[in-house]
C-alpha cells in the first residue's frame, strides 16, 4: 500500500532525506539535536512517523553526523536507511554525502529532523506541487508576521530567484515576510548535475542547500515555492525556549484530538499526555496526570489527579485514584488501584482486582477479584482468583543472588504482616495466620502459623520503672 504513495506515474521514484548531523550548538547540549524529546519521543523520530506515511521506510535517508550511532540506536527500528556525513559541512554537503544512495531516485524531499511539526499531508502537497511545476527545486515557504531570523524568499513573478538569509539582505528584503522553512523537493538529475557548483565563501564555510536556488536559476532551471496554510508546522527547535513550546503545541493538540474522539480532559494544559498515547470514549483524564510512552486506556475509565502512567495497558471501566505510578503494567476490566500503588514492570492486575494503598508490585499477575489494599510489596508472585492480602504482608522474593517465586492459589487468605519467604506455596483456600513468615508450602485449605510464641512478664514495667 505505501510503495503506491510513492509513485505519481509509472516512472516516479520518490526518496526523502532528513538533515539529522548537526549538534544544535544553540541548545547548549552534549547530546545531539535531533534526539532531544518533544512530545514524548526524539524530534527525529516524529519527523520520521510523517515521512513513513509518504514512501517506504527503506525510501528515507537519515543523514547523520554528530554522535551518528546514538542518532542510528534511537531510530533504528523506524526501518529507515542512514547516511554518514563526515565532516558536517552544511545542508549542501549533507545531500553531496547522500548523493550514491539518491542519485537513482527521481526526487527527493529534504526534510528537517529539529522540527517535528510537519505532517504528512504537507509533504505529499509539496511534492505533488513540484511535480504539477516541473520544477528542479521547490521550496516550502510561510507567511509570518515576524520574519526576523529567517531567509526571505525572492520572488521574479511566480518563480523563486533566490533565497537570501537575513544577515545578508537589503533592508527592502528584510520586508519581505515569506521566509524559507527549510523543507525542499529536488528533481535529482538538475540536483546533482549542479551541487558541485555551490560554494563555501560565507563565515562557516559551509555548503548551504538554500544557495541551490540561484545555482539552479543560474543553469537555466525553474525554482518554486509553495507556501504553507500551517506556518507552525515547520518551526524548529534551535533553543531550548523553542523546544519547549514546540512540545507545549504539540501536546495541546493531542488533547484536543482526544478530547474530538470523547475523551474528558479537566484542565488540559496541566495534563503531560504523549503523542503516541491512545485512550478510549467516555474516560476522565484528570488534573497533573502523565500519560507516557506507548499507554492505551480503555473506555469508562477514570485515572485521578497526580498519577504517572508509562508503557501500560489498561482496559475498560478502571479507576487509577490519585498518584498512582504505573510502568509496563497491565490492567484487566474494572480493576480499582491506588491511591498511592507502585505498579512496576511485568504487573498483571486481574478483572476487578484491587490494588491499594501504598502497595507495590512487581513482575506479578494479581486473579481476578483478589485485592491487596494496604502498605504490601508482591514481587515475583502468581496470585490466584478470589485471594485476600492483608495489610503489611511481603513476598520475599531475593536472596541475595536469585528472584525466586511466590504462589497464592485461588481463595486462599493471607493475614496481616505475613512474610512469604519464596519460592513457596500457598494452597487453594488456605489462611496464613497475622505475622506469620512462612517459609514451607501450606497445603490447600489449612492454616499456617509461623510466630514466634509470646511470652508475658507480669509486673516486668513496674520493676524496671521503679528501678529508675
Amino acid at each position: 500500500m505505501k510503495s503506491s504513495l510513492n509513485r505519481t506515474g509509472p516512472q516516479s521514484r520518490t526518496a526523502i532525506a532528513i538533515m539529522a548531523a548537526g549538534k544544535g550548538t544553540r541548545l547548549k547540549s552534549k547530546h545531539p539535536k535531533v534526539l532531544h524529546e518533544v512530545g514524548g519521543k526524539a524530534l527525529l523520530a516524529h519527523v520520521i512517523v510523517a515521512a513513513r506515511q509518504v514512501v517506504d521506510p527503506q525510501d528515507i535517508y537519515v543523514i547523520v553526523g554528530h554522535e551518528a550511532d546514538k542518532v542510528q540506536h534511537t531510530v533504528q527500528s523506524s526501518g529507515v536507511q542512514f547516511v554518514l556525513q563526515e565532516p558536517q559541512r552544511g545542508t549542501g554537503h549533507a545531500l553531496m554525502s547522500a548523493a550514491p544512495a539518491l542519485v537513482n531516485y527521481d526526487q527527493v524531499i529534504v526534510l528537517s529532523g529539529d522540527a517535528p511539526l510537519i505532517t504528512a499531508a504537507t509533504i505529499s502537497k509539496l511534492r505533488d506541487f513540484h511535480q504539477q511545476k516541473k520544477a528542479a527545486m521547490t521550496i516550502l515557504s510561510a507567511q509570518l508576521d515576524n520574519p526576523t531570523g529567517y531567509g526571505r524568499i525572492i520572488r521574479e513573478g511566480s518563480d523563486v530567484k533566490a533565497v537570501v538569509e537575513e544577515k545578508s539582505s537589503t533592508p527592502a528584503q528584510r520586508k519581505i515576510r515569506e521566509i524559507n522553512s527549510g523543507f525542499y523537493v529536488f528533481s535529482t538529475k538538475p540536483l546533482f548535475e549542479n551541487i558541485e557548483r555551490l560554494r563555501t565563501d560565507n563565515p562557516h564555510g559551509e555548503y548551504y542547500l538554500t544557495d541551490m536556488a540561484a545555482v539552479l536559476r543560474k543553469a537555466k532551471q525553474r525554482v518554486a515555492a509553495m507556501k504553507t496554510d500551517y506556518p507552525s508546522e515547520i518551526l524548529g527547535s534551535n533553543t531550548r525556549a523553542e523546544l519547549v513550546d514546540i512540545d507545549r503545541k504539540m501536546r495541546h493538540e493531542k488533547c484536543l484530538k482526544l478530547m474530538s474522539a470523547g475523551v474528558t480532559i479537566f484542565f488540559p494544559d496541566t495534563c503531560v499526555i504523549d503523542s503516541d498515547v491512545e485512550i478510549g470514549a467516555d474516560t476522565t483524564i484528570e488534573p497533573f496526570v502523565q500519560l507516557r510512552g506507548n499507554t492505551r486506556i480503555g473506555s469508562d475509565c477514570r485515572i485521578r489527579s497526580y498519577s504517572v502512567i508509562q508503557n501500560s495497558q489498561i482496559a475498560n471501566d478502571v479507576l487509577v485514584k490519585p498518584g498512582c505510578v504505573l510502568d509496563e503494567a497491565t490492567i484487566s476490566n474494572g480493576a480499582i488501584l491506588g491511591p498511592y500503588s507502585h505498579l512496576r514492570p511485568g504487573s498483571e492486575i486481574g478483572e476487578g482486582a484491587h490494588v491499594g494503598n501504598f502497595v507495590e508490585t512487581k513482575k506479578i499477575r494479581l486473579g481476578k477479584k483478589s485485592k491487596a489494599n494496604h502498605l504490601t510489596y508482591l514481587g515475583d508472585a502468581e496470585v490466584g482468583d478470589g485471594v485476600n492480602i492483608g495489610a503489611g504482608t511481603i513476598t520475599c522474593n531475593y536472596d541475595g543472588v536469585h528472584k525466586h517465586k511466590t504462589i497464592i492459589e485461588d481463595g486462599a487468605f493471607i493475614g496481616s504482616d505475613a512474610t512469604l519467604v519464596a519460592p513457596v506455596k500457598i494452597g487453594k483456600g488456605a489462611y496464613v495466620a497475622a505475622a506469620s513468615c512462612i517459609t514451607e508450602d501450606v497445603p490447600p485449605d489449612s492454616l499456617a502459623l509461623g510466630r514466634a510464641k509470646q511470652i508475658v512478664k507480669e509486673g516486668w514495667a513496674k520493676t524496671k520503672l521503679e528501678k529508675r
